[in-house]
């Protein structure tokens, strides 16, 4: 089974357009079967104003105190998914929503509960509620929520859930989906580059702005072992006809297209 693992960020999720699911479809034509997890920053970070909650971030993460856990859980399990889940269904996927600490399909460890509260590392991956979902018919929809060992919920950054996913299912690909088709260089789409290319990249500032913390989102699903990772537009066809459009780095050797 050919499984792509595909991370959607909350700040996306409003910019998806009918090319990018019919770029979906057409990965299931060809025998991918798609796992998305999802973010929703933007959402989060609205609710915790509501609430008159300060946001918080250390070293890119949020602080999680058991107030903002609550709200975080309520808007990723009760908001986002339901958002994306609806409008799978709607382009005709049979997709099924689930909490990413419902029966265990995320299980982690405290990251450091002194200074970040409830955030948590993947520590394990329920391979069998995902594959038993996918062999049913259904492209599952994760929330970047882990159980841990205490019982208490986990938030958990959206990228390292997506590579931990990615890494235990042994996908074929881990597809960050952005609002642009991938790496600009020199006014070109450059289609693969290798880490070491994209780090050169960044260091003499043709990676800039906000293409950098999508290509580090990238970088660190390759950390946690992903061998091939791409950065695609959520707006465009990213799959058509066998071919990719975006952008693919390999952590050594250039991706064969």
């Amino acid at each position: 089974m050919r499984i792509i693992v595909i991370k959607c960020g909350g700040s996306v999720l409003d910019e998806l357009t009918d090319d990018f699911f019919s770029s979906l479809r057409e990965l299931m034509e060809n025998g991918f079967s798609p796992v998305i997890v999802h973010g929703g920053g933007p959402a989060i970070n609205s609710m915790l104003d509501l609430f008159g909650i300060t946001a918080q971030f250390k070293d890119g993460l949020r602080v999680t105190c058991e107030k903002t856990m609550g709200i975080v859980e309520m808007v990723l399990s009760g908001q986002t998914n339901r958002q994306l889940c609806g409008m799978l269904i709607k382009n005709g996927f049979n997709a099924l929503g689930i909490n990413g600490s419902d029966g265990d399909c995320l299980q982690g460890d405290y990251l450091d509960k002194n200074a970040l509260g409830y955030v948590g590392t993947i520590s394990e991956v329920n391979n069998e509620l995902i594959m038993m979902t996918i062999e049913n018919g259904y492209i599952p929809v994760i929330t970047p929520i882990a159980s841990a060992k205490d019982g208490f919920k986990l938030n958990i950054n959206g990228d390292y859930a997506a590579a931990s996913i990615a890494k235990v299912l042994k996908a074929e690909r881990c597809a960050f989906v952005t609002n642009v088709e991938g790496i600009l260089i020199e006014g070109e789409i450059v289609s693969d580059v290798t880490e070491q290319e994209v780090e050169d990249y960044i260091a003499d500032g043709q990676i800039y702005g906000g293409m950098v913390p999508k290509v580090m989102s990238a970088l660190s699903a390759m950390a946690a072992g992903v061998e091939k990772v791409m950065i695609i537009s959520g707006k465009k066809q990213f799959y058509k006809n066998s071919s990719w459009h975006g952008t693919s780095i390999a952590a050594k050797e250039r991706v064969l297209k």
